[in-house]
């Protein structure tokens, strides 16, 4: 199978996941909210923010479209997710538990978002 054509399948299933997890924001917001610093106002309007920035971040890679923007985008919002949740809650975690939860969260969406920063470099579009 041609190299291209492995790049566009696992760009397509890394545009699937965040749909779903998009979609997820919009069914299950109350599920969402508690990832929501509290530092921030607003609240659940940023779950929905998030869930719309995903689901724009998969159409956008989907359709081959605006891929360089999707992608770097993808990657600020995941390092955004590490810097401003993941991190504060392994450091502040209550039991080993929720710490282990913690640094496997820090680590998936580092990893993401290194695939995105990755598309977005090597986009032309």
């Amino acid at each position: 199978m041609k190299q291209e054509t492995i790049s566009r399948i696992s760009i397509i299933m890394l545009a699937i996941v965040m749909a779903v997890f998009g979609i997820y924001h919009f069914i299950q917001p109350e599920n969402m909210i508690v990832w929501v610093p509290n530092f921030l106002p607003g609240g659940i309007l940023w779950v929905y923010v998030t869930g719309a920035a995903f689901i724009l971040a998969a159409l956008a890679l989907i359709t081959n479209k605006q891929v360089k923007l999707a992608g770097y985008a993808l990657a600020i919002i995941l390092l955004l997710f590490v810097l401003t949740i993941h991190l504060p809650n392994y450091f502040n975690a209550g039991d080993k538990e929720m710490q282990q939860a913690s640094f496997v969260n820090i680590l998936k969406d580092t990893a993401i978002a290194a695939f995105a920063l990755h598309i977005g470099a090597n986009a032309v579009k």
